[in-house]
């Protein structure tokens, strides 16, 4: 059994041609997608990067492995205690040792161990290229170095093999050689004039059009797709398009994998699995080019999965976390599942294309802001603790089948389906605190600790700025809601 798993940083399933996407942007993803099983309903259990990779490692949600932001105690994984044999838990218990279990071969090829101090990341493989540069690496410094290993161990048995490309991720790092194949493509048709007019003028916190570099507008020379700020839509088309460019040219490099591999006479057995950490939003709450939220554009995620022998061209719309694919690989690979693991298993919907997903789903993100989100029929709920700036109000409620791209909030309008959320969150939440040791939810350890990472000790700096752009408005309720922050 050859397994090849393709983890494909910020990259949101709606900007990929086999999820309905206007531009070709993917081919070789497209293709694979009409092979196997496409998954519509797919999200990370915690956003962003660091806690979604460990939820995938350990087969557990945030407030139970214990990362859930990217720095404080609440960035690393939670120690066992004396409860720890010689080897920790993830020695069994990790998703790469599901595979060696079944007496495979194990290979990573990501830099984001060191990228995030992310030393569990690790855990299970039995080897480990680091590409180098902590998540900067643009597609043609992975490639070789996939090739190089595919040439080397395609033709043993038995192997499994993690890769990371990240060139959807800010900065929008691909070759100016490369071009813009979508220069002459429409844009998003629902960000019309009036809503860019709203997200250049109005609109407040980081990774607004006016702060693309988070908090200013600061460029870097060596990314010239990747604006500052934006104000026309000249400049959106330069966000778009730096954002398209990106996965269109990881999108090729991945077809030069699947070249090698068919060259070396194993395409046609092999497993593929294609997802990424989580989305990005482009617009999305007035947000671009970030995953700072517990929204659809961040916390949808793609899924795809090639597997010979089981259902091809298969569309499931049930509701998934990434961390039910560990006991769903156990499924299939006839292993039981780990205790410790959160997950359930969908296995069926690759057998033979039944419907297992999820009553609902509860997703978190506690680096950028401190939020829990509930997915549920056609709906969103967005409880926000803690708004990263963002001015965010506290219950937010979309309806994703007629507003994908959660523009108007329903919150105040439709009571009932909120009061039905929180309940599904209170037990959600009641279940989380009720299965493990731990007596403390990690959410409230990154509020106390000061608030999200990506936030603290940034409100003084950026009313500057706002005031500086015209958007000195907000000042008020900002002092309002962030007192420490000004003390």
């Amino acid at each position: 059994m050859k397994i090849l798993l393709l983890d494909l940083d910020s990259t949101r399933p709606d900007h990929l041609g086999c999820y309905g996407y206007h531009r070709n942007t993917s081919p070789n993803i497209d293709r694979i997608a009409e092979q196997g099983v496409r998954f519509t309903n797919y999200y990370t259990s915690d956003a962003p990067c660091f806690p979604s990779r460990t939820a995938l490692m350990t087969g557990q949600f945030g407030i139970h492995n214990g990362v859930v932001g990217h720095g404080g105690t609440a960035a690393d994984v939670r120690h066992e205690g004396e409860r720890r044999a010689f080897r920790s838990r993830l020695t069994s218990d990790c998703f790469p040792a599901l595979f060696r279990s079944a007496g495979m071969k194990t290979s990573l090829i990501s830099p984001f161990g060191e990228r995030h101090s992310a030393w569990t990341f690790y855990a299970g493989f039995n080897e480990i290229h680091n590409t180098g540069k902590g998540g900067m690496e643009s597609a043609e410094e992975v490639t070789p170095v996939v090739i190089d290993w595919i040439s080397r161990n395609a033709q043993q048995d038995d192997w499994f093999l993690y890769v990371n490309y990240w060139d959807p991720h800010t900065p929008y790092r691909a070759p100016e050689e490369f071009g813009n194949p979508f220069e002459n493509e429409p844009l998003p048709a629902w960000i019309t004039d009036e809503v860019l007019e709203q997200h250049t003028t109005r609109k407040v916190g980081p990774h607004s059009p006016r702060e693309i570099n988070m908090f200013d507008a600061g460029t870097n020379p060596k990314f010239p797709r990747h604006p500052g700020e934006f104000t026309d839509r000249e400049g959106l088309r330069r966000m778009i398009d730096g954002y398209d460019c990106g996965i269109r040219y990881m999108d090729d490099n991945i077809g030069q994998i699947f070249h090698e591999l068919e060259k070396q006479g194993v395409m046609e057995e092999l497993i593929v699995i294609i997802t990424a950490d989580h989305g990005e939003n482009m617009g999305e709450l007035g947000i671009y080019g970030e995953h700072g939220t517990a929204d659809q554009g961040t916390c949808r995620i793609p899924m795809i999965i090639r597997w010979p022998g089981m259902k091809q061209g298969h569309v499931d719309t049930g509701l998934h976390y990434h961390l039910d694919l560990l006991p769903t690989i156990a499924e299939l690979l006839a292993k039981k599942p780990k205790g410790s693991w959160d997950g359930v298993s969908y296995a069926p919907a690759l057998a033979s294309g039944m419907p297992c997903g999820r009553d609902y789903l509860v997703v978190s993100q506690c680096a950028h802001v401190c939020q829990r989100s509930v997915r549920f029929g056609d709906y969103l709920y967005i409880r926000t603790y803690h708004d990263g700036f963002h001015l965010f109000d506290k219950e937010m409620l979309f309806n994703l089948s007629d507003d994908p791209h959660e523009q108007i909030n329903l919150a105040q309008t439709q009571p009932e389906l909120c009061q039905k959320a929180v309940y599904y969150l209170n037990e959600w939440h009641d279940a989380m605190m009720e299965s493990m040791t731990f007596d403390i939810d990690p959410m409230w350890t990154v509020i106390k600790e000061g608030g999200p990472y990506h936030a603290k000790g940034q409100l003084k700096k950026y009313v500057e700025r706002l005031e500086e752009t015209g958007r000195g408005y907000a000042v008020p309720e900002l002092r309002i809601r962030h007192p420490r922050e000004f003390s």
